[in-house]
C-alpha cells in the first residue's frame, strides 16, 4: 500500500499559543478589562466624559459574561476585547485629547495634535470586525471569502458611523461640555478621519489575523459536544 500522507505541519508562522482554545482567556481578559475600568475611574479628568467613553465596555462586559458559556469567544478575541476595554479606559480618563502617551508620540514624530485618538478609532476598526466575523462564521450561512470580508468592513464602518452620531447627538445636548467627549482638537475633518481609521483598522484585522481566527474557530468545533 502507498504510504499514507503525512498531516500538513501547523504554520510556523503563526505561534501554537494562539492556536489552542483557552479555557482561562475569557476570565482573565475580563480581568484586564475590569482592572483597567476600576484604575481609569479613580480622578478622571472629567467623570461625565469617562463615563461617555467607557460606556462600551460597561455596556459588554455583562454580555460577555453572560455568553461566555453558551457562546466562548476564540482566545484571540478575549485578547483583543481586553486591549480595546484598555484603551477606551486609558482615553476616559485623561481623554483623547490629552493622553500623556499620545503627547510623546506627537513630540517625538512631530505631528500637528495628539495622535491618540486615531489610535482608539483604529481600535475601534480592528476589534469589531474580527468579532463580527466570528459571529458571522458561527450563526450565519456565510463562508470564508470575499462576501464575508465586505460585510465585516461594512459592520466595522457601521459602528463607526454609530458612534459619530453618538458624539453628535451629545455635542448638541451637552453643548461645549461635550468637548472632551468630542476630541476633535480643532479638526474639521476629524469625523472623516475617525471613520477612515475605523476602515484601515477593519482591513487590517482581517488581513493580519483570519488565519489565525480561523485556526481557533475550528479548535473551538473540535471541542463543542
Amino acid at each position: 500500500m502507498p504510504p499514507t500522507a503525512a498531516p500538513n505541519p501547523p504554520d510556523a508562522a503563526v505561534p501554537e499559543t494562539l492556536l489552542r482554545p483557552a479555557g482561562r482567556a475569557g476570565p482573565a481578559a475580563l480581568a484586564v478589562a475590569l482592572l483597567a475600568l476600576a484604575v481609569s475611574g479613580i480622578g478622571p479628568k472629567d467623570r461625565l466624559t469617562w463615563l461617555m467613553e467607557v460606556a462600551p465596555v460597561l455596556a459588554a462586559l455583562p454580555v460577555l459574561v453572560a455568553t461566555r458559556r453558551a457562546f466562548p469567544l476564540t482566545p484571540l478575541l478575549y485578547a483583543l476585547l481586553a486591549v480595546h476595554a484598555a484603551i477606551l479606559c486609558v482615553g476616559g480618563h485623561y481623554t483623547y485629547a490629552e493622553v500623556p502617551l499620545g503627547f510623546w508620540a506627537q513630540d517625538a514624530l512631530g505631528l500637528a495634535r495628539n495622535p491618540y485618538d486615531r489610535l482608539g478609532h483604529l481600535a475601534q476598526g480592528f476589534v469589531p470586525a474580527l468579532v463580527a466575523r466570528e459571529v458571522l462564521l458561527r450563526t450565519s450561512p456565510l463562508r470564508r471569502g470575499r462576501w464575508l470580508c465586505v460585510l465585516v468592513t461594512a459592520v466595522a464602518l457601521a459602528v463607526s458611523a454609530l458612534y459619530e452620531l453618538v458624539e453628535w447627538g451629545a455635542a448638541l445636548s451637552l453643548g461645549q461640555s461635550a468637548d472632551a467627549f468630542l476630541g476633535t482638537q480643532g479638526d474639521p475633518w476629524d469625523t472623516q478621519w475617525d471613520m477612515f481609521m475605523a476602515l484601515l483598522g477593519a482591513l487590517a484585522a482581517q488581513l493580519a489575523l483570519a488565519r489565525v481566527q480561523d485556526r481557533q474557530l475550528g479548535a473551538l468545533e473540535v471541542r463543542s459536544p
